[in-house]
């Protein structure tokens, strides 16, 4: 990795744009509305994308994201930033087609070279999954932000939903979490290179291949999980019929992520994330403080979180093994509603 640049220290000291939290976004889409028909996902839900009907067998998949600097290799941060915006697709089990690129950078402060090293980075990860880049938009920036706005196709038929969670499914996630915490240690120079290559190999996995994988299975719901930690996404997969009930110890996450976390190296979102859930969420007493800071952790370009058929899952888990690096895993199950719509053991 190339840290010439140091991407993070430069947007660390510009004061890094905090994504809102869940509460606040829910209060501010409220008095939105829309009245189309051929809209058969909107922002109500709180899906991973939109998704707008063409005729009976094609739908578009819409969503757009961007994010400050992670790493400070410009085009890891690039491919990683990318790889984040593209998951919202695949959450949605559709196919990439194209993309925009969103950019604020400052040339005054940074090498013009770094901005052709992001958009490379960008570009291949876009091509990776078959996808076309054909634009976008740079501005100048006092903070440093890249991301692409995306455009998927679906058959209606075939949309996954992030509430469709039935009891009796269990829960498979396909990365680790922790990625807050770490990227968090990253920006304050308290991990090893070994260990930043490996943060950021995981973040800039594609999430294409479990998505395709997934359509080989009866998969009721799929989001992904970003910024609102693993628990803020559960929860927004719940519903009145439902409960996630989640095995914390079942839950793959970085293991330096743990030590770090007692430590304090937290991100203002994950702090946010805690905070939003506790009246959600039932932890039984065996779950420690740190592992349940660790649960709200919020994520850059993790992992999906399928709500699948039980008898589907060791099979799709195994198939994902090697893809995953082993991080794939059963954490948990749909419970009818319990006291809770989210239950950690």
């Amino acid at each position: 990795m190339n840290n010439e640049y140091k991407l993070t220290k430069f947007v660390q000291a510009a004061g890094c744009a905090a994504k809102m939290g869940p509460g606040e976004l829910k209060q501010t889409l409220c008095n939105l509305s829309y009245k189309d028909v051929k809209v058969l996902v909107g922002f109500d839900t709180s899906d991973d994308a939109g998704v707008f009907q063409i005729d009976e067998n094609l739908a578009l998949v819409q969503t757009l994201d961007f994010i400050t600097p992670v790493v400070d290799d410009p085009y890891v941060y690039g491919q990683i930033a990318a790889a984040n915006a593209l998951s919202d697709v695949f959450a949605m089990g559709g196919e990439v087609k194209t993309a925009l690129n969103i950019v604020g950078f400052d040339s005054k402060n940074v090498p013009k070279e770094a901005l052709v090293e992001i958009l490379r980075g960008g570009n291949d990860k876009i091509r990776e999954c078959g996808g076309a880049l054909i634009g976008g938009h740079t501005i100048q920036s006092p903070e440093m932000f890249y991301g692409v706005s995306v455009t998927g196709v679906i058959n209606p038929k075939d949309i996954k939903r992030n509430n469709g969670a039935i009891a009796g499914d269990v829960l498979v996630l396909t990365k680790p979490i922790g990625m807050g915490i770490m990227t968090t240690a990253i920006k304050r120079d308290l991990i090893e290179l070994d260990l930043i290559k490996h943060c950021a190999g995981i973040m800039s996995t594609l999430n294409y291949l479990p998505s395709k994988i997934m359509k080989k299975y009866r998969v009721n719901s799929c989001t992904d999980i970003t910024g609102f930690g693993l628990l803020g996404h559960s929860f927004e997969c719940t519903n009145e019929n439902i409960s996630f009930k989640i095995q914390a110890s079942n839950v793959p996450f970085i293991k330096e992520a743990f030590e770090l976390c007692q430590n304090d190296v937290l991100p203002g979102g994950t702090k946010r994330n805690a905070k939003f859930v506790e009246d959600k969420v039932s932890f039984k007493d065996s779950v420690d403080q740190t592992l349940r800071t660790i649960l709200c952790d919020a994520q850059t370009s993790g992992g999906l979180l399928i709500a699948m058929n039980k008898d589907d899952a060791k099979e799709f888990v195994k198939e994902l093994e090697e893809y995953s690096l082993g991080y794939a895993s059963i954490i948990g199950e749909v419970i009818p509603r319990g006291e809770k719509p989210i239950i950690v053991d």
